[in-house]
């Protein structure tokens, strides 16, 4: 296992979009999304640190403070200045971190998929041999990112996303840009699925996905295990 001291952090990105398409409902990242993997991590003394897309602070939501989890990290002094201080991720160095990570949101869905920051860390940090994890609508940043060869990362793949089926649930099949785990499955990805809202956590190799909120903590454990087992 290596040492924590030797590992270098775990990045953390955040979506900094607002709303649902032309609805004008608010979301933005999933608490829950972040807060579980990061309760893992940190349980293993596994550095961390936060970035969104335009820096600061990224808008919320999923704010059930019901969950302990959530509670415990939102009354959190130092996560909350953490959350309200992201690092802009274009401004990120991503040799510094030994893995990416994107917490989802349907906020996600928006400004995810076409962010160069995301596609060049995201590219950097797997071709240096690092993670990539990502969470029910995080793995939309995924679907545009390319390899220095050309050919998308997650082509030939197994991975996991929020379904097409849980879009329709809760009434956000026409409200988002696409279907994720349909343009996924587009770019050449083998979609692996649950049933609604059950947990469904894939590993394939350095990329750690999963399906929908009630993964997230799964996520967190399966990037754990890979950092503790590998000398980054």
């Amino acid at each position: 296992m290596a040492e924590s001291s030797t590992l270098k952090p775990v990045l953390m990105v955040l979506t900094s979009h607002g709303t649902k398409g032309d609805t004008g409902d608010p979301t933005g990242f999933f608490l829950g999304e972040l807060t579980h993997p990061l309760a893992v991590l940190e349980a293993a003394d596994i550095p961390v640190a936060f970035a969104s897309i335009e820096g600061g602070e990224p808008p919320v939501d999923g704010f059930d403070l019901d969950d302990e989890t959530n509670a415990r990290y939102w009354n959190n002094h130092t996560f909350r200045a953490a959350i309200r201080s992201t690092q802009k991720l274009a401004d990120v160095n991503p040799a510094d971190y030994s893995a990416i990570f994107f917490a989802g949101g349907h906020g996600a869905m928006w400004d995810f998929p076409d962010s160069d920051a995301i596609q060049r860390a995201t590219r950097a940090i797997y071709e240096d041999g690092g993670a990539v994890g990502a969470v029910c609508h995080g793995p939309a940043a995924l679907v545009n990112v390319k390899l220095s060869d050309g050919s998308y990362l997650v082509s030939d793949k197994k991975l996991s996303a929020f379904t097409d089926s849980e879009e329709h649930a809760v009434g956000l099949e026409n409200v988002v840009p696409f279907l994720l785990a349909s343009r996924l499955s587009e770019r050449g990805a083998h979609h692996e699925a649950a049933d609604d809202w059950n947990e469904k956590v894939t590993v394939d190799g350095r990329l750690v996905t999963g399906q929908n909120p009630q993964s997230a903590t799964k996520v967190g454990e399966a990037l754990r295990d890979w950092l503790q087992n590998t000398n980054r």
